[in-house]
Parts: C-alpha cells; sequence; structure tokens
C-alpha cells in the first residue's frame, strides 16, 4: 500500500495532477509569506517545490495539471447545498491564482480548467481516456474521492504523505475495493463537499454492510433488517441515497474536446522543459531570492542586488526552513540496542548531547496505566538508536531486562541539567513514572510548539513532520494493524519497531529545530511557550496523577434518583403525548411533535426530517409542555450515563480515585478541556448537577478548597479596552453590574432595581461574546429595537469598550490572529476568506478569544505560582482539579489557615493588570460545598 516515488515510469505513463488539491495544501502548509510590495506568495511557494518535487520523481513525459474552474457546476444544478458550507477561498489565496497557473506552465505543465466541470471530473475522464490508449495512469491527489478511479492500471499517489494506492492499497486503507469506494462515501457522506450520507454511519459500520450485503443496492434492499439506530437511520435516507451516490460518482464521460487539442488523443498533453528565463523573471517579481540565485547560477546570470522591496519579509527563504516539499533527503541510521555496551555506548552520546529526543513505547495509550515496550532517543536528525525491553512474540531476539535498562538511565532521564525533548511529554513523564522515575530537564516539547505557534492546526508528530518537513515515517496502523486485527506493540517485529520509534524520536528532534527558531524570534510567543505551556503541562502530570476523591455510594444513590425522576418524566411526557414512545428516538418524537400534535417545524435534518435538536426543543418549550419535559429527560438522561453511571466504573480501585486527562494543545484559546471522564462540564445551574459534585470528596482529615478567579473575562475587558468607567468600577470594587446600570439607565447605583442589574448584566457578558441586538433581545425577552437601545447607551458611557471592539475586529482582518494580554496568538483563519455569517463569527471569536485567552493564560500562571509555592514550603496540600478559572485543592486541615491566606494571594499576584484581580475561596467537605 505504501512505498516510496521513485520508481521511474515509462513514457507510455500518463500523469494527472489534482492542482486544485495542491494549491489549497500549499496554502494551508506554508506560513503567511510576502513577497515585493507585501503580495501573499506562500501557496505559490508550496505549490512550485511541489511540483518540483513531482516531476523529479515521476518521469512521465505526458501529464497535465488540473484546476477548478470559477463558476458552478452541473453538480450544483443537481443540488443546490452542494458545497454550500465550504467557506470562500481566502483572498490571500485568491490573489495567488493566476501566478501559480503561471509557474506551473513555465515550469513544463500543461495546465486544463474547464469551466461548468469539476477537476475530479476532468481527471476521472482523461484517466479512463488514458487507460483505453494503453497508458498507465499516476492521479497524484491528497483526495480519498479520487480512489473510486483506482484499476489494474490507474495508481493513485500522495506526495505530502509517501503514499501509493493500487487496488489492494485501496482495501487496506478503506475496507472495500476500489468498485466500491462510491457505495462507501455515499453511506458516510462526505461533509467537505456537504454530501449528507447516513446519520451516525462512519467508515466501520460502512464497510461491515458492504461486506453482508455486496453493494450500496444491495444495503437499501435489506434496510428493513437492519437493526439498531443505524438501521433507523437508513431507512430514513433512503429517499436521499440515489442522490448522494450521483454527487459523490467522479463523471469519467466529459466532453473536453474545446479544451484538449485532437482530443481524444492525448498527444498534446506532454511535459515540455521548463522555461528557465522565464522562471528566472517569476521568481524576481515574487521575491524568491533562493531559488533565483540557483537558477542566476545554472544559467550563468550575473546575481542580481539583494535589496529588500518595500513589504517584502527581508531574508526570508534564507532564514526559513525548507518547506515540506523541498526538505532534503535525509540519511537514516537506526541502532537496535540488545546488549549492555552498545547502551553505555549510547549512554555516553546521551550526556554528550545538547539536547536529546525521546519517545516510549508502551502497552497502553492510557497514561497511568501504561508499560514500557521500548525506549528510543536521537541526539541528531537522522540518527537514533532503540531499546527494545518487552517485545515478546515467537522468535523475539534476546532484549536487555527493562529494570536493568531503567537503573541504567536513572542517573541521566533524572538529571535537571540534562535537557530533553519529547512530543507530548505528560504522557512520556506518566510512563516513566509507572516505573518510579520522575523524569527532570524536559526543555521543549514539539506538540506544545506547534500549539503555541499554530494553535488552529494539528499537533500530532505525523501532521507536523509533513507539514514541516515534507516527510511520513511508518504509521502505527501500518506497523500495527488497526481494528480488531491490531496488534500490541510487544507483538511488533523488534527491526520494524526500531525504524517506527527511531523515526519518531528523530523526527521530532527535526520538527523542533524548524519551530523553536520561531517562537524564539517572538517575545511573546517565547513567553507563553516557556513561562506558560512547558511548565503546566509538568505540573498537569502530577495534578492527573494525584487524582480526585470519589464517593461511588452516593453516586449510586443519586443514580437510582435519576432514574426514578426519569421514570416519572416519561409518564408524564406520555399523557401529554396520549401514548407511549421513545423518548430517545428523534424519529418518534419527530411524529409526536410535528405529527400527532401539529407543533411548529422549526427546522429540518439533512434528510429532509423535521429535527428535534435541542435547539428547536428549547425553542419550542416556551410555548408547548411536551418538548420541555423531553429537555428535561434528555438531560437527566446525559447526567446520569455521563456521571453518576459511568464515574464509578472509572475510579481507580488501587486509590479510589479517578483520575482524568488535561489535554493542554485543544482549545485554540489556551483553554484546558478535560477527558476520560471530563470533569469540566459537570452542569453547575442545576439541582442535580451539582449533587454530583457531592460526590468529589476530601479524605479524612482533609477539605476541599476551591478558589475561582471572580468575573475575570470582565476585568480583563476592563484592562484591554482601558475604559474608564469599568476600570474604576473594579479599582473601587463596586458591583460592577450595578455600576453598568447606574450608567446605561442614567440613575444612581443605589436605585437600580433587581430586574435593572439582570439587564447590565446580560448586557456586561452578552458584548464579551459579540452579542448584537438579536441576541441580547432573545436572552432579555424584549424587542430587538429595545436590545439595540440598550447596547447604544452603553456603548455611549463606555466608550472604550466600543473603541477596543472596533480596533481589534479590523486588526484580526488584517493579521488574521488577535493576542491575549501575554502575547498568545490566536488564528482566525475565516476573519479574511470566510462567507458572511462566518466572517461574522470569525468576528465575534476576535473580541472574545483574547479575553477568554488570557483567562487561559492567567489560571495557568495560577497553577505554576501555587504549585510552587507548595514545593517550597514543602506542604502536603494538592491541586486535584482545573475547572475552567477555578483550581480544586485537597488541603490537609493543619495547613487550611496557610491556604486559605496564600492561594487568594498568590492568583491574584500572577499578572500586573490594570484593574485587581480577585480570587474567591471556598472550603468544604465536597466540591459542591466548597464552590
Amino acid at each position: 500500500m505504501s512505498e516510496t516515488l521513485t520508481t521511474t515510469v515509462s513514457d507510455k505513463t500518463m500523469l494527472l495532477v489534482d492542482g486544485s488539491s495542491y494549491l489549497y495544501r500549499a496554502y494551508h502548509a506554508m506560513p503567511d509569506l510576502r513577497g515585493p510590495g507585501g503580495v501573499p506568495t506562500g501557496a505559490i511557494h508550496g505549490m512550485v517545490a511541489m511540483m518540483r518535487r513531482l516531476r523529479d520523481q515521476i518521469g512521465a513525459e505526458h501529464a497535465v495539471c488540473v484546476f477548478d474552474a470559477k463558476g458552478p457546476t452541473f453538480r450544483d444544478e443537481w443540488y443546490p447545498a452542494y458545497k454550500a458550507q465550504r467557506a470562500p477561498m481566502p483572498d490571500d489565496l485568491r490573489a495567488q491564482i493566476a501566478p501559480i497557473h503561471e509557474v506551473v506552465r513555465l515550469l513544463g505543465w500543461p495546465v486544463l480548467e474547464v469551466p461548468g466541470i469539476e477537476a475530479d471530473d476532468a481527471i476521472g475522464t482523461l484517466a479512463r481516456v488514458a487507460e483505453a490508449s494503453g497508458r498507465r495512469v499516476v492521479i497524484s491527489t491528497g483526495d480519498k474521492d479520487l480512489a473510486q478511479l483506482v484499476t489494474p492500471h490507474v495508481t493513485l499517489i500522495n506526495t505530502m504523505s509517501n503514499e501509493t494506492l493500487d487496488v489492494v492499497g485501496v482495501e487496506a486503507k478503506f475496507g472495500v475495493p476500489p468498485n466500491r469506494i462510491i457505495d462507501y462515501l455515499t453511506l458516510i457522506g462526505d461533509t467537505v463537499d456537504n454530501v449528507p450520507g447516513v446519520e451516525k454511519v462512519g467508515p466501520k459500520t460502512a464497510v461491515k454492510w458492504l461486506a453482508e450485503h455486496g453493494s450500496l443496492d444491495g444495503v437499501m434492499a435489506a434496510a428493513d433488517s437492519i437493526k439498531g439506530v443505524a438501521g433507523e437511520n437508513l431507512r430514513k435516507a433512503l429517499d436521499w441515497l440515489p442522490q448522494g451516490r450521483r454527487l459523490i460518482t467522479v463523471v469519467t464521460d466529459c466532453d473536453l474536446s474545446a479544451h484538449v487539442s485532437n482530443w481524444p488523443t492525448l498527444d498534446s498533453l506532454a511535459l515540455l522543459e521548463t522555461d528557465r528565463p522565464g522562471l528566472l523573471d517569476f521568481f524576481g517579481r515574487y521575491g524568491f531570492k533562493t531559488w533565483r540565485r540557483d537558477l542566476e547560477t545554472e544559467l550563468g546570470v550575473p546575481a542580481a542586488t539583494e535589496a529588500t522591496a518595500p513589504g517584502e519579509t527581508p531574508g526570508l527563504f534564507d532564514a526559513a526552513p525548507l518547506p515540506a516539499a523541498v526538505t532534503q533527503p535525509l540519511a537514516r541510521e537506526y541502532d537496535c540496542v540488545t546488549t549492555l555496551p552498545q547502551l553505555d555506548a549510547w549512554l555516553d552520546k546521551l550526556r554528550a548531547a545538547p539536547l536529546v529526543a525521546i519517545d516510549t513505547e508502551t502497552d497502553s495509550l492510557d497514561a497511568m496505566l501504561a508499560r514500557i515496550v521500548g525506549i528510543s532517543f536521537a541526539v541528531e536528525p537522522g540518527r537514533a538508536a532503540y531499546v527494545p525491553t518487552g517485545h515478546d512474540y515467537p522468535g523475539a531476539p534476546e532484549q536487555l531486562p527493562l529494570a536493568l535498562v531503567l537503573e541504567r538511565l536513572r542517573p541521566w532521564l533524572e538529571d535537571a541539567s540534562a535537557h530533553k525533548l519529547g512530543q507530548h511529554i505528560k504522557y512520556d513523564l506518566h510512563v516513566f513514572a509507572n516505573h518510579g522515575i520522575t523524569v527532570r530537564g524536559y526543555v521543549h516539547d514539539t506538540l506544545l510548539e506547534s500549539y503555541v505557534l499554530e494553535a488552529h492546526k494539528p499537533h500530532g508528530l505525523e501532521s507536523l513532520a509533513e507539514r514541516h518537513l515534507g516527510r511520513r515515517g511508518l504509521s502505527y496502523e501500518e506497523l500495527c494493524g488497526k481494528g480488531v486485527n491490531q496488534i500490541g506493540f510487544s507483538q511488533v517485529d523488534v527491526e520494524r519497531a526500531t525504524t517506527y520509534s527511531g523515526e519518531d524520536s528523530e523526527m521530532c528532534l527535526q520538527v523542533h529545530q524548524v519551530l523553536w527558531p520561531q517562537i524564539e524570534a517572538d517575545a511573546g510567543l517565547r513567553r507563553v511557550y516557556e513561562e506558560i505551556e512547558m511548565p503546566v503541562a509538568v505540573i498537569l502530570e502530577r495534578i492527573e496523577r494525584t487524582g480526585v476523591l470519589i464517593d461511588a455510594s452516593r453516586l449510586a444513590g443519586q443514580s437510582q434518583q435519576l432514574a426514578l425522576r426519569m421514570v416519572s418524566l416519561e409518564q408524564e411526557a406520555y399523557a401529554i403525548a396520549g401514548q407511549p414512545f421513545n423518548m430517545g428516538s428523534p424519529k418518534q418524537v419527530g411524529e409526536i411533535l410535528f405529527g400527532k400534535l401539529g407543533l411548529p417545524v422549526k427546522k429540518k435534518t439533512a434528510s429532509g426530517a423535521p429535527s428535534t435538536d435541542e435547539e428547536v426543543l428549547q425553542e419550542l418549550a416556551a410555548d408547548y409542555p411536551l418538548p420541555a419535559k423531553l429537555l428535561e429527560h434528555r438531560s437527566l438522561a446525559k447526567l446520569k450515563g455521563t456521571y453518576t453511571d459511568k464515574l464509578p466504573l472509572m475510579i481507580n480501585p488501587a486509590d479510589g480515585r479517578v483520575h482524568t486527562n488535561y489535554a493542554q494543545a485543544v482549545a485554540v484559546t489556551g483553554r484546558l478541556s478535560s477527558n476520560d471522564p471530563n470533569l469540566q462540564n459537570i452542569p453547575i445551574r442545576t439541582a442535580e448537577g451539582r449533587k454530583v459534585r457531592e460526590a468529589f470528596i476530601a479524605p479524612p482529615g482533609h477539605v476541599i478548597v476551591s478558589a475561582d478567579y471572580s468575573q475575570i473575562e470582565l476585568r480583563i475587558m476592563a484592562h484591554i479596552s482601558g475604559d474608564p468607567g469599568l476600570t474604576r468600577a473594579f479599582a473601587e470594587g463596586q458591583d460592577v453590574h450595578r455600576a453598568t446600570a447606574s450608567e446605561v439607565f442614567g440613575i444612581p447605583p443605589a436605585e437600580v432595581t433587581s430586574e435593572q442589574r439582570r439587564y447590565a448584566k446580560t448586557i456586561n457578558f452578552g458584548l464579551i461574546y459579540g452579542m448584537g441586538a438579536f441576541g441580547l433581545a432573545q436572552s432579555l425577552g424584549i424587542d430587538q429595537k429595545a436590545a439595540k437601545n440598550y447596547i447604544d447607551r452603553y456603548f455611549d458611557r463606555f466608550a472604550g469598550v466600543k473603541r477596543y471592539m472596533d480596533e481589534t475586529r479590523a486588526l484580526a482582518a488584517e493579521r488574521g490572529y488577535v493576542e491575549t494580554v501575554f502575547g498568545r496568538r490566536l488564528w482566525l483563519p475565516e476573519i479574511k476568506g470566510g462567507n458572511g455569517p462566518r466572517r461574522a463569527g470569525a468576528e465575534r471569536q476576535a473580541i472574545n478569544a483574547p479575553m477568554q485567552g488570557t483567562a487561559a493564560d492567567l489560571i495557568k500562571l495560577a497553577m505554576i505560582a501555587v504549585q510552587a509555592a507548595l514545593d517550597t514550603a514543602q506542604r502536603a496540600s494538592r491541586m486535584v482539579m482545573q475547572v475552567h478559572d477555578e483550581l480544586v485543592m485537597e488541603v490537609p486541615e493543619a495547613e487550611l489557615p496557610w491556604v486559605r491566606e496564600a492561594l487568594p494571594r498568590l492568583m491574584a499576584g500572577v499578572a500586573d493588570l490594570s484593574v485587581p484581580l480577585l480570587a474567591e475561596v471556598g472550603v468544604g467537605a465536597n466540591w459542591d460545598e466548597a464552590h
């Protein structure tokens, strides 16, 4: 399935390039590069590199680069919603389309663009004509849809992932052969093109159905016999599926005679010699200095002067790392260490190296349970070692005992002055801790480097290597398989494990060498990375390892109470409906609400059925009793299934505690997220949700202490906007909502009513999230004109807030990102290129993100300050949870006076803002009492 793309093919090969796929990938893979006059050039640069690489690696004489033409296609006539959710092409990319077409032609490629049909259909048609003429066809693309074109004579290649898909490869990757790809995609749908499939049917179910019933037609014929929710959803989609299949099918008989000379022969689509003089001029116009100099040397042309044009980034291509597609091949040497002399020799290398990348291979993804199967190290790109210790398949070679390896490595691992690097170091810290080793000296984490530098992009090592190095290593699925056939790492052949783990370590080191200089050069990003994210990773490992004590018996009692209330709600709902029905079935709920009771349909699903989602039920609940019962039932069912039933099953029997995982590199705002279990989404506004918090308890002799930043985002708004009215209210310790109401309604604070304060509070928090008059009217239950009047009066009184919002929107549109007070960069990809609603959403994010991101930075700084104080004073108190703006601690009763005094002081002192920070502290036997 996967092989390197170095085989030269014959002159009977037709090479078809999906140019539209390439230019988008180039745009998103490259940084925001600028040429003379500030024109965007990142996509051009990436496109040139990829096309050069492809031409060098595939020796075909006939080829064409196919682009999508402007305007609608026949699929838009078939289905007006086709691709409707796609954001318009970003302006910076649109500006690079014409230069990309120009440079592709200068590189010798024929270019094809056919109005009214998609590039995929042109490629499909060319592939079938070429195949019929006896040619072998190679299609270069990253689009999975084109897998339907694969035959014994048609192959797909992906230069970004170094993947080749022939007939066998397609089936290995997707689970179905090429002639069933259309059926497979029709069932799962295509979210990119806005083609619905069968709701909640994913690849595994689609493969299973096609294996059982042979084809999509067979699946549809058997719909009545397919059980469960999936079967129900299939039956709902039966009328849609033929249209879905039509949309997904690549058309292979388009008339290209007006665009290809001597059609249907393909002789005119021949690769030409590169137009070197034209290319030299192009490189000069767009500021590609290094490539221009190389071409000048090749042509014997005197070097041009190196003056930097206005708007051009000086020395950009000299100082920046090579883009993915032109990274030079790297000689790789990975040692498999199976003897003590080898281990000692590598230990000497580790001690001598200024920075070492480490990676562990384990028997589990659960960091708290994972045991080491092997360890790899890299001291330079291309050079690594793998120490296998736990491969136990029949015939496995003799390996060093793990205990011996760890004792040999322990002094270096625990040496804080021995600088180390990893990808997701929190996991490896846990793994070594499982074996009694506290690793010190981690100074870099490529996951966090990527998160700080490009929070809006994927941060996995495979993605980073492809994006920044143009490299793809051996994947875990290629190594271990997938699904029910996946083997554990201990069963992996040691030689292949050496390649896999060695690649992980040395690619990590090479990615670091690309990312770190970019962070190092920016004071704000460097501060966020070095002073916030890296220290927090280590603290989170300690919090996760500590866990939080859970009272399982209390949860069992709550679960029983919830079950009784749910039964009662069901009976009440049946009485209103006049019949029993399944409250968990959207179909039956829809039939009762909209069929039997005749309630108004608010919106429909992709299949055309009336929607019964939460938003619809909330709207209907204002006027009808049954939707309210349904909402309450759903809320209790979720609480019961997610927490009261599930939490007891997640308690570690060894310590009676639940150990969540805090994901540090997920939310683009810098906020932490919690999973397995999610402790940040326990409802606090309902009595039932608060009862769940009662089960989070302190052990004997201890109490739970909760410290929560008060009105943190409003305080940040006051600081960022510099508005004197808001700043004064906080500085004087006023009730800020009462003070706001006083300004908006023009009355003394003492005369503000509770209703007016509620209005002011809604305005304060609503504006933080970019709420307009429509949203405020809905929140307050007033007409839109009155809401607009309130907002206008607010901005009259708090002009600094209005100025901040206007300036932030403009700056975000100009730069494509906003920043927190501490320099965290919050990217907004759709602020320039999105359609109307998406751009408006990005503008609302631009206003809120600096506040939410600064709040995330503050709570992380608070964690660092509190942990440092605990360690310095050698206290037994421990942080056990971090939930949004709140720290939760487990405190011995003897240390409570110190914690009561130190905790709010430490949290208030982490930053010097123009308004005071305030942390409110609560104490109790459980989390609910302390909150």
